[in-house]
């Protein structure tokens, strides 16, 4: 019997009523998607400097959903990977190769000269810390999340007075920026969207009072920042609790708009979601490679050209609508991503092709950052 086994049995309680005909999870690719299109959008939002206030707001909002959301469905695949069996250890190997080669290919984009805050290296570390804490029970999860979120912010005010880490060797001073540090990302603030993740998957994506009360929560969790800084009650900085309550109130506002509708009954419902939610599975399923595709391109254009001054809007187009459509035609015609197949072959766990976005493997859904 699979080592852990008994937490897999301990904890199947998830609604499995939105899987697809193939086996896949719908909610787990549609939020990948929604992640990495969030991501596009924001990336390329420096094409357009001069646009209107509302559109700023938007793109900034895009922005700051990626990659808590990203950090949310890489807790899901994480907990679906421990419910698939199998030895511990290999399990753990597995994930810690896939975050290296996360990290590993992150600092390599990180030198190509692109406007990119490149996130893959602390989805690297996220994956390699966050995948042993889902062997515990859910309670104990739960626990670690609030208390990842209390400690936050005065471990981050700390962290910044450590003079020490700038003149640390690279790896260490690396390390240090990684988790506590980086002017956008830190792991210390994505580990507990990770951990919500996989304790939303032992929950069940189905409509019940969880559901509502997020509904309900997550606007309020958004607005709360707004009205904080209108009226100067606090300013927010990258990672303190009022800038975590807004990612939180975006991430849920996501989760809980498409969990209605991946459970809609009506067969019209169905069908228009269904047509809605098809390029978001595109590209959720191809999501490393575009990632790494659009990046490139903007640093090709980056490094010949600089940031533009005035509306580029083609520069736009190339970034968002064609990266999506790119991303289509690739799923719908060839399957598996070139790089999600790369990062399966070097961890031991190739990926097979993929019928028009159904996975081959029935309720596989191993994959972290893309």
């Amino acid at each position: 019997m699979p080592q852990n086994s008994a937490r897999v049995a301990r904890d199947a309680s998830t609604d499995f009523a939105a899987i697809p005909q193939g086996g896949r999870l719908v909610v787990p690719d549609v939020l990948r998607g929604f992640a990495i299109v969030a991501m596009l959008i924001a990336h390329a939002a420096p094409f357009i400097p001069n646009v209107p206030s509302a559109v700023h707001f938007l793109n900034s909002n895009f922005s700051a959903v990626a990659s808590p959301l990203f950090a949310l469905v890489m807790g899901m695949s994480a907990e679906l990977v421990w419910r698939r069996g199998g030895k511990i250890g290999t399990t753990l190997l597995h994930q810690c190769l896939r975050g290296l080669f996360l990290v590993v290919l992150g600092v390599w984009m990180a030198t190509w000269g692109s406007w990119v805050a490149v996130v893959l290296a602390y989805l690297g570390v996220l994956i390699i810390v966050g995948a042993p804490l889902l062997l515990a029970r859910t309670p104990v999860v739960i626990g670690i999340t609030i208390l990842l979120f209390a400690i936050s912010e005065p471990l981050l005010e700390l962290a910044r007075t450590w003079t020490w880490v700038y003149t640390a060797p690279a790896p260490v001073r690396d390390l240090m920026v990684w988790t506590f540090l980086g002017p956008q990302y830190r792991v210390v603030n994505l580990l507990p969207m990770f951990l919500i993740g996989a304790v939303l998957v032992r929950h069940g994506f189905r409509r019940d009072r969880l559901l509502w009360v997020l509904a309900v929560a997550a606007p309020l969790a958004f607005i709360a920042r707004g009205l904080l800084e209108y009226f100067d009650i606090v300013r927010a900085q990258s990672g303190d609790y009022v800038d975590t309550l807004r990612d939180f109130g975006l991430v849920f506002v996501v989760y809980v708009c498409v969990v209605l509708a991946a459970t809609v009954q009506r067969t019209g419902a169905k069908r228009f979601w269904g047509a809605v939610f098809t390029p978001l599975i595109a590209c959720g399923q191809v999501a490393l490679s575009l990632y790494l595709l659009h990046v490139g391109l903007i640093a090709a254009w980056n490094t010949s050209h600089g940031r533009p001054t005035e509306n580029l809007w083609l520069g736009w187009a190339v970034i968002v609508p064609v990266m999506i459509l790119v991303g289509w035609l690739w799923w719908r015609f060839v399957g598996t991503g070139p790089v999600e197949w790369v990062m399966g072959w070097l961890t031991g766990r190739p990926r097979k092709r993929t019928e028009h976005g159904v996975a081959v493997e029935s309720q596989r859904d191993d994959r972290v950052a893309d």
